[in-house]
């Protein structure tokens, strides 16, 4: 199993949207859960949303609404859709698989 390698963040306005992806080299990534995590500026890593192997999804309150984790097990791919994204938004996000840490990818977004 190779580290996850995640893409798409970058910098948006407020209100704006973005959508991450995390591609995973391991032959049993339908079988597991994938992870989205934030470190926001000075504090310290969260998770934001995770997904299982049954497509189930769990939120964090603050993105819950706005936030979308899903799959693509014939890609290897997990992907995070933000919508209406806000300051406190900001931060790397690290895709966290088998629980090896992505490199991660930053997202700032700005007024």
């Amino acid at each position: 199993q190779g580290q996850p390698v995640e893409s798409g963040g970058g910098l948006v306005r407020i209100g704006g949207s973005l959508r991450l992806a995390c591609v995973v080299s391991a032959n049993t990534f339908e079988f597991n859960a994938v992870g989205w995590y934030q470190q926001a500026p000075g504090k310290q890593r969260a998770q934001v949303a995770i997904i299982d192997e049954n497509n189930m999804a769990n939120y964090a309150d603050s993105v819950r609404g706005r936030f979308t984790i899903s799959r693509d097990n014939a890609k290897n791919t997990a992907y995070l859709q933000m919508n209406n994204l806000t300051v406190d938004d900001t931060g790397v996000y690290y895709c966290r698989y088998g629980g090896i840490w992505g490199q991660g990818t930053e997202v700032t977004v700005s007024s």
